[in-house]
């Protein structure tokens, strides 16, 4: 009776061995990755072919200053330079988690002194040991070998995130330096309109003086003069929080800090479309960076199961010691070399359900990014048919801004001439002053606009950026000056 209990037990026990073996060695689902890219942009032209920025878009607005000042803050912009230190942080972390999988190797070195006294005698013995040891881990179930892909693939998140700040700062000095251009020319023209209001008043003042116009015309033309110097320093102080805003990207103080551009004219405007919106998730180096973060969540979470498994470690060490043999029963005495083998098995029965919920949280951990992997590559459309969208409607108002602003500059020649020559009506005069100051200073903000949209296209189509890693922005090539 008692053989046939013990093979039944053995039996069991073997059954239960072999479902862990199964259990262990299932492989989780393969992660699904949404697929939510549409067939084409809504907004795309359909008769352009593809034209994806280059890596050095910038360069293809003509602006020699803005080059600098790009390659400028890409060696000295704060914000990327953190971004630099967390791929370094990264690799360091991938480098920690590869090496569980390989055996490690330590030197041990140790010298005890015994001595003592009693009726019997006294005696005293001196112990010591120099020994190399070597212990590793066998990866029965996979969780070293998931931590360490975890670890690769944040460090590819790493630098995907990376290259994302460098793409922000890029267009971000682009935009800050196109807007301190284009507050100057506004500037300018709002200059121009009061150097006209000024020799209105004059006139209105001379006319005044023969009795020829009132006392209303008068302060009417002063009040005009008055908003047009108001204008000026509104526009100047738009102007100076500009110039910090860019310094800031640049990672430089803004005290003495100055741009040479004066006008948006002598820029170019680069042609760029977009492909396909598939080839777009392979351009943005954000949703690069939110599929590395999800694929590691789920080696994360193949980690965590593995972890319930048992483990089995093995360790051996070889050197030489006094006593050769330090065992409790059998002590061999004297110099000589010494090994010693070992083997341990671990698994886990009862930890309160720590590793149970470990497990649980990874899962929800690859959820919660599985979401925000959906939500860059929306974003990513979005931006793009925002881009896009912005362009289409800055083409179709664009030969009305130039009539507005032709049309505009002919009614107050008009009126002006009119009013001089005694037969114009003042109120007429004003109103054109207005009007064409007005149109002056939205074609300037016009001119901005297109620009805007031109960086932002290029920024959401990912500035040159694939998945091959290179970066969007100019490499660090030391300390450069920038423009003062």
């Amino acid at each position: 009776m008692l053989p046939v209990r013990g093979a039944r037990l053995a039996g069991l026990a073997t059954a239960g061995l072999c479902g862990a073996l199964v259990c262990g060695c299932a492989v989780e689902k393969p992660l699904q990755l949404p697929q939510l890219s549409p067939a084409a942009f809504e907004h795309a032209a359909a008769t352009h072919a593809a034209s994806w920025p280059a890596q050095d878009w910038y360069r293809t607005f003509g602006s020699d200053e803005l080059n600098v000042l790009v390659d400028f803050a890409a060696s000295n912009s704060t914000d990327l330079a953190s971004a630099r230190e967390r791929v370094v942080q990264a690799d360091a972390r991938a480098r920690q988690a590869g090496a569980a999988i390989l055996p490690s190797v330590a030197g041990n070195a140790s010298g005890t002194y015994f001595a003592g006294h009693s009726q019997q005698g006294s005696g005293h013995e001196l112990d010591w040991f120099a020994m190399l040891s070597a212990s590793y881990e066998v990866d029965f179930w996979g969780k070293n070998r998931a931590t360490a892909h975890a670890a690769l693939l944040q460090a590819r998140a790493s630098r995907a995130e990376q290259d994302t700040v460098a793409l922000t700062i890029l267009a971000g000095v682009a935009d800050e330096y196109f807007g301190v251009l284009a507050l100057r020319e506004r500037l300018r023209i709002a200059r121009s309109n009061r150097d006209a209001a000024q020799q209105l008043l004059d006139a209105v003042q001379a006319r005044f003086d023969a009795g020829a116009a009132t006392v209303a015309e008068v302060a009417a033309q002063r009040a005009a003069l008055d908003k047009a110097q108001i204008a000026i320093s509104d526009l100047e102080q738009l102007e100076t929080q500009a110039r910090a805003a860019l310094a800031l990207l640049l990672g430089r103080v803004p005290e003495k800090f100055d741009v040479a551009g004066q006008s948006l004219d002598a820029l170019r405007e680069p042609v760029v479309s977009a492909g396909l919106p598939s080839e777009l998730l392979q351009r943005r180096p954000d949703v690069a960076a939110a599929e590395a973060n999800l694929r590691a969540a789920s080696a994360d979470l193949a980690a965590a199961r593995a972890a319930m498994f048992p483990s089995l470690a093995l360790t051996a060490g070889a050197g030489v010691q006094n006593p050769a043999l330090p065992a409790a029963v059998l002590t061999i005495a004297g110099v000589g070399p010494s090994f010693e083998l070992g083997a341990s098995l671990t698994q886990p029965i009862f930890d309160h359900g720590r590793r149970q919920a470990q497990r649980e949280e990874a899962a929800a951990r690859e959820r919660g990014l599985l979401a925000s992997y959906r939500a860059a590559i929306i974003a990513a459309l979005v931006d793009v048919e925002n881009a896009l969208g912005a362009l289409q409607h800055l083409d179709a108002t664009r030969e009305f801004e130039k009539g507005t602003l032709e049309e505009s500059e002919r009614a107050f020649a008009a009126a002006s001439s009119r009013y001089r020559a005694g037969s114009g009506d003042f109120l007429t005069l004003l109103e054109s002053q207005r009007a064409l100051y007005a149109a002056r200073d939205e074609f300037a903000q016009y001119k901005l606009a297109r620009l805007q949209a031109l960086i932002a296209l290029c920024k959401a189509l990912g500035g040159g950026w694939n998945v091959s890693g290179a970066p969007p922005a100019a490499a660090p090539a030391g300390d450069r000056q920038a423009a003062s």
